[in-house]
């Protein structure tokens, strides 16, 4: 049954999707884009709207994911029942994993804080996220977020760049940016 095969999906990502949303972005594609359940361009469009939604990325592509799977995989399972059974239910078992997991964690870890091992696996955690994070930046590239033009990707590149420096050098507010690469892409393309 779908909601068995969304359950274990989740439950693989919600235990090994370390270092937040963005770095797990690799896994949730391939383990729900891979299975056929949606398309690489409905998983494209699932992050856009994941970002622009209040709360973590990875929760909220799991709520829609599991909105639109089930009428994605049959459409036996494309009344409103369905989607917001799958929607509770892939939240639940991606965020449950982390939750016992900090709550088991927490008490060894304020009672071991100083320890040499302790601050070594954070010390060596923090390569393998930024790794995880390039990672999604990498899947992120593609014909469906830039175009499969070169001149539509030579304007997208500018238009990150240009968002970067406005942030970054002259202290835009990132809404601001964020309003504004939009109208700029809507212009150009």
């Amino acid at each position: 049954m779908i909601y068995l095969r969304l359950i274990w999906a989740y439950l693989k990502i919600g235990l090994f999707g370390f270092g937040g949303g963005y770095a797990m972005l690799a896994l949730i594609e391939r383990e729900i884009v891979g299975p056929g359940w949606i398309s690489g361009q409905m998983f494209t469009d699932i992050v856009a709207i994941s970002q622009m939604t209040p709360g973590p990325i990875g929760i909220n592509s799991a709520t829609y994911i599991g909105y639109v799977a089930p009428a994605e995989y049959s459409e036996a399972f494309s009344s409103l029942a369905f989607g917001i059974l799958g929607s509770v239910l892939c939240t639940l078992v991606v965020v449950l994993p982390s939750f016992v997991l900090v709550a088991y964690t927490s008490h060894l870890i304020r009672r071991h804080k100083d320890s040499v091992v302790v601050k070594g696996i954070f010390a060596g955690l923090r390569p393998v996220v930024v790794g995880l994070i390039a990672s999604a930046a990498l899947l992120l590239m593609n014909g469906a977020n830039f175009g499969e033009e070169c001149s539509q990707v030579a304007w997208s590149i500018a238009i990150c760049l240009a968002a970067f420096l406005m942030v970054y050098k002259f202290r835009f507010h990132p809404i601001l940016i964020i309003c504004l690469a939009g109208v700029a892409g809507w212009l150009i393309y």
